[in-house]
């Protein structure tokens, strides 16, 4: 097995210098830490990871929390933020562990398993926030930053919903349509800021909603986006356009409009969220969220909360963008 002795002989450097420059050290300078890490690559070395933990008090292992069966990583939001919170976490040396309520096959609490894992950090990125499991994990004193929710007392990385569907509403109503109606998802703090965005954006903009143009569904679930899109066609005044609470919820949206002879675009318009590989294919007008920016900043916060845990916690929020497909067409006022 290689070692540090090994690396300061290839750099003809003492074994002081190495250590300080692998773990980079100020008093180190970048070329040196530069040509010792080169030099450790190319010989295969590898950190011994319960040395290092002895000695710097840390695992340099990251928690992850997945405890929503109906979205977790099935949903192509989600699996693109964990990839790249892996990324981004790999790219500063840290492994991730995702947490869950079994230790050696025995049921345990959440804080038990952070706890007994020695994790470093933890980000919570879909949870059942009422959870006093949850909040036990919150409120523990260990690092911890939430993705998409405000939990008191942690940090947290938001996409920037409000804007989100202030855009949609703007769009829409730049191309002529101010009959739309918005399906949206469960009641959790992301719907709660969609739909006051949402009726916002219309009460600026002279759009009379009507209460029945809004309807409560579940996200990622396109049976219920069938039934829920059934229910606005069947109105006596139907809207001509409809937002979905996701991208991939449309799909059941999309279902029922073409069963009953009708056309997207041109008999009615259409317009989901998140951006996913999908959407684009199906030529779906949508809202991209930054997933890649967001997995990244959860990363950088996290490490700036364990490297200096007396910073108070701090709100970042990520913006998306629109991204314009063929299921939405031209109203003539």
């Amino acid at each position: 097995m290689v070692s540090i002795k090994d690396i300061a002989k290839e750099c003809n450097v003492s074994v002081a210098t190495v250590s300080k420059a692998l773990n980079d050290q100020s008093d180190i300078s970048d070329a040196t830490k530069e040509k010792v890490k080169k030099a450790a690559k190319k010989l295969g070395y590898m950190t011994n990871v319960s040395a290092r933990a002895l000695k710097t008090n840390r695992t340099y292992n990251l928690g992850i929390l997945f405890a929503d069966e109906r979205a977790g990583l099935g949903h192509e939001y989600f699996s693109k933020i964990l990839e790249s919170f892996q990324r981004e976490a790999e790219r500063f040396g840290y492994d991730i562990t995702f947490i869950n309520h079994a230790i050696a096959g025995k049921k345990t609490t959440y804080l038990k398993h952070v706890e007994y894992r020695n994790l470093d950090g933890i980000v919570i990125m879909t949870a059942d926030f009422e959870d006093p499991e949850i909040l036990e994990l919150a409120q523990s004193g260990h690092p911890v930053v939430a993705v998409d929710y405000v939990l008191d007392g942690c940090a947290a990385v938001l996409s920037d919903n409000s804007r989100g569907l202030d855009e949609i509403v703007h769009y829409l109503h730049r191309m002529g349509h101010r009959k739309i109606a918005f399906i949206h998802g469960d009641p959790t703090f992301v719907t709660q800021e969609r739909i006051g965005s949402f009726r916002g954006a219309c009460i600026r903009l002279g759009i009379d909603i009507p209460e029945n143009y809004v309807l409560a569904g579940h996200y990622h679930d396109i049976e219920d986006c069938r039934i829920k899109t059934a229910q606005l066609l069947e109105l006596p005044d139907p809207p001509t356009a409809i937002i979905f609470p996701d991208d991939y919820s449309y799909i059941g949206g999309m279902e029922e409009i073409t069963s009953r002879g009708l056309n997207i675009p041109n008999d009615i318009s259409a317009v989901g969220y998140d951006g996913i590989n999908m959407a684009k294919i199906m030529g779906l007008t949508t809202y991209e969220q930054n997933t890649q920016e967001l997995g990244q900043l959860a990363v950088r916060k996290l490490l700036q909360l364990i490297n200096e845990p007396e910073l108070p916690p701090e709100r970042v929020i990520v913006s998306g963008r629109m991204l314009e497909g063929k299921s939405v067409n031209q109203v003539k006022e």
